[in-house]
């Protein structure tokens, strides 16, 4: 089963015998903006690039005037507060917004909400009320991780910890669950932990830096786009290859299937497809559409397991990330699910 129909099959039984709505000339004359934080890894990248696809067509086919992206340059809370000010200058009707923190851009959100502005918030989403927010469940994102390892391995052991971009809201949550499913399961102990920034050449550093102070290391926790550069880390410090959890990049899932080739190296993956950015879009255009959308929609996390890698590796292009992206049918059969 895949990733959009474990997404949708909920929401196909709720929406079955609701009529969806094909007309979109009510937004055709509306601008939606792009609001992200952060550039510097390809999962980013190839969220970018899932909206750019998916926004071009819609623009192409009248069902919106535009559907501009913007990123900051860095990974500030006050620069991209600065850039929603911006876009409420520009008059756009709606803004879609990856924050890089839950509460610091509240102001702005606020500011734009009053202006009249649609604010949909996904991946870093923020808890200003009057926004929508579309997350997956991040803290079962790490729990799910501690409790694979529990089943494989029983006795416990030392778990070194990558983390991702500090200071942003989907870190800490996986994190947080993370921490939860080793006090569920004191067998384990976090013997270290180090930031990722959720790319290859940074996690990989950042282990490397580490490995000298820690003892064995019986598996990694991590957060996506770090496994490589992990597993790149043991190796060339002479380290006997720990358990590493995976993310969706395809370097990550090549590595760990020449592994599996090559030893019967078993592991799994955990992450939230790029093109969440997508389904953010088509919400947003439906609440344009004057459709009612519960503020808060979840969408589960992406998981490969030694069964589905290959087919997830073949679908996935080189240098890019196991993906998937939404239609406006698919928006509205998860907004009508949600009800």
């Amino acid at each position: 089963m895949t990733f959009k129909t474990i997404l949708l099959a909920t929401a196909a039984m709720v929406s079955a015998a609701l009529p969806l709505s094909a007309a979109h000339a009510d937004t055709s004359g509306k601008k939606i903006a792009l609001s992200n934080n952060y550039a510097g890894n390809s999962w980013r990248q190839a969220m970018l690039t899932s909206w750019d696809k998916v926004t071009k067509e819609a623009v192409a086919a009248k069902t919106v005037a535009a559907a501009d992206a913007f990123t900051t340059s860095e990974n500030q809370a006050t620069e991209q507060a600065a850039q929603i000010q911006n876009m409420i200058l520009q008059g756009y009707d709606a803004i879609v917004l990856n924050a890089a923190s839950p509460t610091a851009l509240n102001g702005a959100v606020k500011a734009a909400c009053d202006a009249g502005i649609v604010v949909v918030s996904f991946d870093g989403i923020v808890n200003e009320p009057c926004a929508w927010r579309i997350a997956v469940n991040f803290k079962e994102m790490g729990r799910s991780q501690v409790e694979y390892l529990a089943k494989r391995m029983p006795e416990g052991g030392n778990l070194l910890e990558i983390r991702g971009l500090a200071g942003v809201f989907v870190d800490d949550e996986i994190s947080a669950g993370i921490h939860e499913g080793v006090a569920k399961y004191p067998q384990f102990k976090i013997v270290g932990s180090v930031h990722g920034d959720w790319a290859q050449d940074v996690a990989q550093k950042a282990v490397a830096g580490i490995l000298p102070s820690l003892p064995d290391v019986a598996a990694v926790v991590t957060q996506g786009g770090d496994g490589y550069g992990a597993a790149q880390a043991f190796e060339a410090a002479g380290r006997k290859t720990p358990l590493i959890i995976m993310g969706n990049r395809e370097d990550e899932l090549q590595w760990w299937k020449k592994q599996k080739d090559a030893n019967g190296y078993e592991t799994m993956s955990v992450s939230i497809a790029p093109g969440v950015s997508t389904l953010a879009f088509w919400v947003a255009q439906q609440i344009l559409d004057g459709k009612e959308v519960k503020k808060d929609l979840t969408v589960p996390f992406l998981r490969i397991d030694q069964g589905n890698l290959e087919d997830n590796l073949k679908n996935t292009q080189k240098g890019g990330v196991a993906n998937v992206e939404y239609s406006q049918a698919d928006a509205e059969k998860v907004i009508a699910g949600a009800k």
